[in-house]
């Protein structure tokens, strides 16, 4: 049996619709790289669908980086970013407002999330904290211990409010997967009792996030424009399934070849690597030329 194995995927048959393609939405670990090694070609697939006038923004449920952390990351691999990546912690700060005081169970992107929207950060060190917080945001962070998971638990207890930044139990590294946020999230809503609300993709925060960035504009979003890229169905996928658009499957990450993928997803292309992807659109678009 493979390492997932359910029944096979139905895969949408191949129509015009790259034709139709304008932005991309490109997942970072598993797509791009892991644990920040590149995947080879995936800088020059960004290049090409740049250089054939595909808007690209980088859709991330990472939390732990700064964005100026992922754009030197995204620099250091060749693929300039600035302004381009739009990560979990941004989605998360969205469900806060200005003036709360927030306990952080998460690494510094959070922190710098949650201060540029004018929250009150809270660093979780493991020792009580004084006076009340109006929310706990949980993230993935390499510090995570029983002291910080029993403070967080006891402040979401009180406030009320458990804001998970995403909901993924792993991240695919070039050793094999290790557990992610969503791990550490699912510890804290247990042992508080407290039910999440979760920011990052597939949810609605990161959906808002990202229609937000492309802009509505006098007609509205147009999903059949867009498409996404990622390498986890069940995050990536069913965030497509949330903005009605295209979904586009790699299997550099946590779906590796063979894996046989839920025939609920509705997956749109089925390809080895971003680099697949990048010359379905590219000579989608010299088509039309």
């Amino acid at each position: 049996m493979s390492r997932r194995s359910v029944a096979t995927a139905t895969i949408t048959p191949v129509d015009d619709w790259f034709d139709n393609i304008e932005t991309v939405l490109c997942d970072l670990d598993g797509v791009i790289w892991l644990a920040h090694q590149p995947i080879a070609g995936s800088a020059e697939a960004i290049a090409n669908l740049r250089a054939a006038n595909r808007r690209v923004l980088f859709v991330t449920n990472n939390s732990a980086s700064t964005l100026d952390d992922h754009e030197r990351a995204l620099a250091a691999v060749g693929i300039p970013s600035r302004g381009d990546v739009l990560g979990s912690a941004s989605a998360a700060a969205l469900l806060v407002e200005p003036g709360q005081r927030v306990l952080v169970a998460a690494g510094p992107g959070v922190v710098e999330a949650l201060e540029r929207r004018g929250a009150q950060t809270v660093a979780n060190t493991g020792a009580a904290i004084d006076g009340h917080v109006d929310a706990v945001v949980v993230g993935m962070h390499r510090d995570f211990d029983y002291g910080r998971l029993a403070v967080a638990a006891s402040a979401a207890r009180a406030c009320g409010r458990l804001i998970g930044t995403n909901s993924d139990s792993t991240f695919p590294t070039p050793t094999g997967l290790l557990p992610g946020g969503g791990s550490i999230l699912a510890a804290v809503a247990s042992a508080s009792g407290i039910d999440p609300v979760i920011a990052g993709k597939p949810f609605a925060p990161m959906a808002a996030l990202v229609e937000s960035t492309l802009g509505a504009g006098r007609d509205g979003l147009d999903p059949g424009r867009i498409v996404m890229v990622g390498d986890r169905p069940e995050t990536d996928g069913r965030f497509a399934a949330r903005l009605c658009c295209r979904f586009a499957l790699v299997r550099t990450g946590v779906t590796a070849p063979g894996d046989v993928v839920d025939a609920a997803q509705r997956v749109d292309l089925d390809v080895d690597d971003l680099a697949a992807v990048a010359r379905r659109l590219v000579t989608a678009g010299a088509s039309e030329q």
